[in-house]
């Protein structure tokens, strides 16, 4: 019996050493060396090297000044990144139904007889995309013109510099980041009463 069980813990001791020590390390020291913007979570840093957000991660921006996420289904109040999930309800769920009708309601005042885009009334898969469609950011615009005291133009004309196109030109969708457009927003066109969020 011993001669059996000795290759068998010497096996799991050798391994846990190499698979569960030796190879994590390597590939976090290849990350950190050749990736590390990425490897450390493609953080998004302010002028004075305050970290402001991700690049990956959505995060809710509530004030009228500044470009708005989709909705978030993760965690109770949404973006919160240790609950990341979609809410799923199915297309007939009473739930699901109240809440896109009240926050298209919300939209068709903040923009008459403008077509609501999909994507801002409906969560995405993870609850923390930090992307919206260039129709979802361009419908935004006129509220951040008044709130910033600007012209249409002039924010339509930051929303278009920050459209991500396809990747490769064919996979996915264009795409706008909410965090860079807010920080675009901010440097271009500066609000004296600014408040972050």
């Amino acid at each position: 019996m011993l001669s059996h069980l000795r290759p068998a813990v010497v096996s799991m001791g050798l391994f846990t050493v190499l698979l569960g020590l030796a190879y994590p390390l390597a590939v976090t020291g290849v990350a950190q060396a050749a990736f590390p913007a990425q490897a450390n979570g493609s953080l998004v840093r302010d002028a004075k090297g305050a970290v402001v957000g991700s690049a990956l991660i959505g995060q809710a921006f509530v004030q009228p000044g500044y470009l708005h996420p989709r909705p978030s289904a993760a965690g109770a109040n949404g973006y919160d990144a240790s609950a990341s999930s979609g809410s799923n309800l199915g297309p007939l769920n009473e739930t699901l139904a109240k809440r896109v009708k009240i926050d298209a309601d919300a939209l068709r005042a903040e923009n008459p007889g403008v077509a609501i885009p999909a994507d801002a009334v409906t969560t995405s898969g993870s609850g923390l995309d930090p992307d919206i469609s260039p129709d979802y950011a361009r419908f935004q615009a006129p509220r951040i013109a008044r709130a910033r005291g600007t012209s249409v133009a002039a924010v339509q004309a930051v929303i278009d510099g920050q459209v991500q196109d396809r990747l490769f030109g064919f996979v996915g969708q264009p795409r706008v980041n909410v965090l860079a457009v807010n920080r675009a927003l901010d440097a271009r066109l500066p609000t004296h009463d600014r408040k972050d969020g």
